[in-house]
């Protein structure tokens, strides 16, 4: 990896970041050519110098945030052409680890460590292994992509969001093959951190055994009247009576039963997709 292209890739993502943005539904807050305040704080205070408004942060101090923080973080120097402009672009937008993540599950079984979101000799090694950086950039996009459309953001972000990666994609691909990359264009709305703190939240499991245990219980209780039937039996009135009561006891508690097993397959296969977009579940 060449100084140039780190400086290559840090001018497409600066065009990506865009200016000063304080959205309130951005959860990175107050932001300036994608530094966050807290990032910014962070970075004064190790200089041993005063905080200050992001606002006024200067290009050099943008350069170095980019360098330490990003770039070095994904080991850029270590990766391919086009991988390491994907990564850093990912890693500037939801964190190094996040972007790390989306690498190591995009190698498959190249790759046999956790999915830590760690550039380790591991995941650098899968990536050599890699013939083919082009699809190799498509999955991790296809990852990316996915992780930000289980962000609760993404109503407000999703469009910006997309066309960021598509760029990303095309950029990171003509880069790759060889080809000239396209110059960066800014999309109002990508710039917005996308971060799993802002993930949305499987649904609860809790009705479907309330609904479960109803029906179980139901079930109990019209097989109890079905034995007070039998005693009515002679009692035509009484035991016609406590019969229709069993019968509809017996389908309410089987449509609880039947739903409240429908809703525990349908949160649990909601929960298994959220892991997955999320990198939490095993590759």
């Amino acid at each position: 990896m060449t100084v140039s292209r780190e400086k290559e890739a840090l001018a497409r993502v600066l065009v990506h970041e865009g200016g000063y943005v304080n959205h309130p539904k951005d959860p990175g807050g107050p932001t300036n050519k994608g530094v966050t305040q807290r990032v910014y704080d962070g970075y004064r205070k190790s200089k041993g110098l005063s905080p200050r408004s992001v606002k006024d942060i200067t290009p050099q101090e943008v350069e170095a945030i980019y360098d330490r923080q990003y770039w070095d973080a994904v080991k850029g120097d270590q990766l391919p052409a086009g991988v390491d402009y994907v990564l850093f672009d990912g890693a500037v937008n939801s964190g190094p680890g996040q972007s790390i993540k989306w690498l190591q599950r995009a190698l498959g079984p190249l790759y046999k460590g956790g999915i830590d979101g760690v550039m380790g000799i591991g995941t650098i090694a899968a990536v050599n292994a890699v013939n083919n950086h082009d699809a190799l950039i498509d999955r991790i996009c296809d990852q990316r992509l996915n992780f930000l459309r289980h962000l609760k953001t993404w109503p407000t972000f999703g469009k910006g969001w997309s066309s960021r990666v598509a760029e990303v994609r095309s950029i990171g691909q003509a880069w790759a093959t060889g080809e000239t990359p396209q110059v960066a264009s800014f999309v109002d709305g990508g710039q917005a951190k996308a971060f799993i703190e802002d993930a949305k939240t499987a649904p609860a499991t809790a009705p479907a055994d309330a609904a479960t245990g109803a029906g179980v219980g139901g079930g109990t209780i019209a097989g109890t009247l079905q034995g007070l039937q039998d005693q009515l039996s002679p009692l035509s009135y009484a035991s016609e009576w406590v019969g229709r009561i069993v019968v509809v006891l017996a389908v309410v508690s089987a449509l609880l039963v039947v739903g409240g097993l429908g809703w525990r397959w349908y949160a649990n296969r909601k929960a298994a997709r959220l892991a997955e977009a999320l990198s939490t579940a095993p590759a």
